[in-house]
């Protein structure tokens, strides 16, 4: 995996009709292909009745990991859809699965194309997609006269606090993105005149919404 992908942030439903035939999506974060298995089969129970249960995913781990299926669909007219729509995303660990129930009328290929490509990025965007970066984790130690400046720029910089401790002095769990740290840096000491003592704990790989904005 690389230090920045495109995913999702939560379980995402959506849903599409044309002619009578019900496509609906489920899309989910996995990190496995036997996570992807098990939820694949979740829902073929659930949706038992269903004709179709394709899908698509993409895992990005060690090695890149694309698999799709048109389960009884013509070939290439359900699943691969589905990835592209994902592809097109550029989204990583990512399932995504559309169940069919079908209405009765044929659609042809042109036409299962397009339904399961627009079921697949409903789910997706009922799922909010966000990036996930490789992050530092950073401790702050200072004293209370200079703790509400240091608010002012964290909240101004939408920088995430991971955890605060109020002791003798006040203590502080930054998550900053690595590209941003120099900068940080500069901004503290010209705030705290050189006063808050800092050191980098650790990593952690943290996911932001397309503003900005930490999700977790």
């Amino acid at each position: 995996m690389g230090t920045s992908i495109n995913t999702v942030l939560k379980a995402g439903n959506g849903e599409y009709e044309e002619k009578r035939s019900r496509f609906i999506s489920w899309v989910y974060t996995i990190n496995t292909e036997d996570e992807a298995a098990k939820l694949i089969s979740g829902l073929k129970k659930k949706y038992w009745a269903a004709r179709h249960h394709c899908y698509a995913y993409v895992i990005d781990g060690d090695m890149k990991t694309q698999k799709f299926s048109d389960d009884g669909e013509p070939s290439g007219t359900a699943g691969l859809p589905i990835l592209e729509i994902i592809k097109k995303k550029d989204l990583s660990n990512v399932l995504v699965v559309v169940i069919r129930y079908f209405g009765g009328i044929l659609l042809g290929a042109s036409g299962l194309v397009r339904a399961y490509g627009k079921a697949a990025l409903a789910g997706i965007l009922d799922a909010q997609i966000i990036t996930k970066k490789e992050c530092l984790i950073v401790n702050i130690n200072v004293d209370y006269h200079i703790y509400g400046k240091i608010q002012n720029f964290i909240n101004t910089n939408k920088l995430p606090v991971r955890d605060t401790r109020y002791t003798d002095r006040v203590e502080m769990e930054l998550i900053i993105e690595e590209e941003k740290m120099e900068f940080f840096q500069k901004e503290l000491d010209d705030i705290t005149g050189g006063n808050a003592d800092t050191k980098t704990i650790g990593k952690i790989f943290a996911g932001f919404d397309e503003n900005g904005n930490f999700t977790g």
